[in-house]
């Protein structure tokens, strides 16, 4: 970590000069030059008042925030098969049980279906990117066309199933994740 850099960052945030910052902590204005060029290290004592002055703390400065992924190709997903009841799942963002929500891409194969779900605190959203499938929420079903779109509460137990004679694709979202 570069900490003049940060600390200058920081000042020129808060439309500071380094005048007004070294005042602000009966520093010169020459150790604040020192300090954003990284010629010379403040003591823990002086770092403290710097960084007070700039509105922050230790902890929050050196708390370095990890760039968040924002675009996912496809060599990320990650791809479950289940033979048996003939469909799988493409995880489309890692890691994304660790989020709000979860997107996946469920394709079920004509007599396929998603495994059963019991009833879970949240949302679910589903958009059919191709085929038809039937929405099973408890004992009701629910037919969605290419183009069509489903959303519910998943308060009883739920699944999908291929309702076509072709292979069918599906946005799943669930909010909190639950797949």
């Amino acid at each position: 970590m570069n900490i003049g850099e940060k600390i200058k960052r920081l000042r020129v945030k808060n439309g500071l000069t380094q005048e007004e910052l070294a005042n602000r902590c009966e520093l010169s204005k020459g150790f604040i030059s020192q300090v954003e060029r990284d010629l010379t290290s403040p003591s823990i004592s002086t770092l403290v008042d710097i960084l007070q002055s700039l509105g922050t703390n230790l902890q929050d400065f050196f708390n370095e925030a990890v760039a968040e992924k924002v675009v996912f190709r496809r060599e990320d997903i990650f791809i479950k098969e289940n033979r048996e009841m003939k469909y799988d799942i493409e995880w489309i963002v890692p890691n994304s049980q660790k989020n709000q929500m979860e997107p996946i891409i469920i394709s079920l194969d004509v007599g396929g279906t998603s495994q059963v779900d019991v009833p879970h605190p949240g949302e679910e959203f589903g958009f059919v990117l191709s085929g038809t499938v039937f929405i099973h929420l408890e004992k009701q079903k629910f037919r969605a066309r290419k183009g069509e779109s489903f959303y519910f509460k998943p308060s009883t137990t739920h699944f999908i199933s291929n309702a076509g004679k072709t292979r069918a694709r599906v946005l799943w979202i669930s909010a909190p994740p639950s797949f």
